[in-house]
């Protein structure tokens, strides 16, 4: 086998770590000797031991004179675990195959000159694209220290999330909506407005069996969330941020009793300042969010450039009418040329819906 295919393999394992390991980064680790996979591991939770002492610690035989394959270069700090460069020195492996470097500063290009100053052959960049794509949240939050934000909504073939009497389930079908459950696992907070609550009193779960709950976080500039509403009677057990520009300790105070976190934002524009609650989050080690709002949160989203990516899943279904809701309320733009841009657009089809993925394409000094 290739080292292109023995990285897939690691990409395939690292995989495993999702919804279980931020924010810490998802990895996979091979160990080959002849030809011959003798050990393999995954960071496979928090805390717990890295992708490269998981694959050691598996090993059939003796990796001496062995190839490691890893999509990450390999830590050489001492965090939750000490550092996978000591363990790597010591096993007397030969040959090191990274995917990407890592960004942290704490280890970019360091892990690869320590294992080459002690005469360890290093090739990286080996599917170098692939092992970006896998761990784009982590390489965005350990740069600016803010969650990667992915912007969703279901909406018809008309562009309208729902009808003009307000009901939307369901628009896409069970396929879709399964999918959107993998996405809640994955991503670590799921963020709506306090619209929403009033509107739907949704759980804001993951259904899915073994699957993470995210952190449900709630933005209610004036404090209207009911307190009989479902994401307050289970904040104890699943939890619960309520993101407010109220500071009257009187009236936040039921809230926390019940078992919510307060978290006080200053005002902008008559709304929670958006950028302020992103740099709040990121010191939260939330580093993640689906954004799961209606249109007046959507677009104020977007006006505040914390959008990271787009997933639009698209109906074979019409609604119609002049007063039935769309992905981005507001005033919108006054023209064409001020439009918001997408890239890097990505289809997959569920059922016979569509998803359609775009990363936000900001200007240099935005992003």
């Amino acid at each position: 086998m290739t080292d292109q295919e023995y990285m897939t393999h690691a990409l395939e394992l690292a995989r495993k770590g999702c919804g279980f390991v931020s924010p810490n980064p998802m990895v996979g680790a091979v160990i080959v000797k002849n030809n011959k996979v003798i050990g393999q591991g995954w960071h496979e939770k928090y805390g717990q031991l890295h992708a490269e002492r998981n694959a050691l610690v598996g090993c059939k035989e003796s990796p001496h004179g062995a190839t490691l394959y890893v999509t990450l270069e390999p830590c050489c700090h001492y965090g939750k675990t000490p550092p996978c460069t000591d363990a790597i020195l010591e096993s007397g492996i030969t040959r090191v195959v990274i995917g990407t470097l890592d960004p942290n500063p704490l280890v970019s290009g360091k892990g690869v000159s320590i294992l080459q100053a002690k005469g360890i052959e290093v090739l990286s960049g080996v599917l170098e694209k692939e092992c970006l794509e896998l761990n784009q949240v982590f390489f965005h939050y350990i740069k600016t220290k803010t969650p990667y934000v992915v912007m969703k909504y279901a909406m018809t073939m008309d562009g309208k999330i729902a009808t003009s009497t307000g009901k939307s389930k369901w628009i896409t079908g069970d396929q879709a909506r399964i999918h959107v459950h993998k996405e809640r696992h994955r991503y670590t907070g799921i963020m709506v407005g306090v619209g929403t609550v009033i509107a739907d009193n949704p759980m804001l779960t993951c259904r899915l069996e073994n699957g993470c709950n995210p952190i449900r976080i709630i933005c209610d500039t004036h404090l209207r969330t009911p307190l009989n509403a479902q994401v307050v009677a289970t904040a104890s057990s699943v939890r619960t941020i309520i993101a407010t520009c109220c500071a009257e300790k009187d009236r936040y105070m039921p809230y926390e009793i019940a078992g919510c976190e307060i978290l006080l934002i200053p005002k902008e524009d008559n709304h929670i300042d958006l950028q302020i609650l992103m740099q709040q989050l990121g010191i939260l080690k939330i580093d993640s969010l689906i954004l799961e709002g209606g249109g007046t949160l959507n677009a104020s989203a977007m006006q505040s450039g914390i959008v990271n990516k787009v997933q639009a899943y698209i109906a074979p279904k019409l609604f119609g009418g002049d007063e039935a809701r769309t992905p981005i309320g507001g005033s919108g733009i006054d023209e064409p040329t001020y439009c918001f841009k997408l890239k890097n657009q990505k289809l997959t089809w569920f059922g016979e819906d569509l998803l359609l993925e775009s990363e936000v394409e900001y200007p240099c000094l935005q992003e």
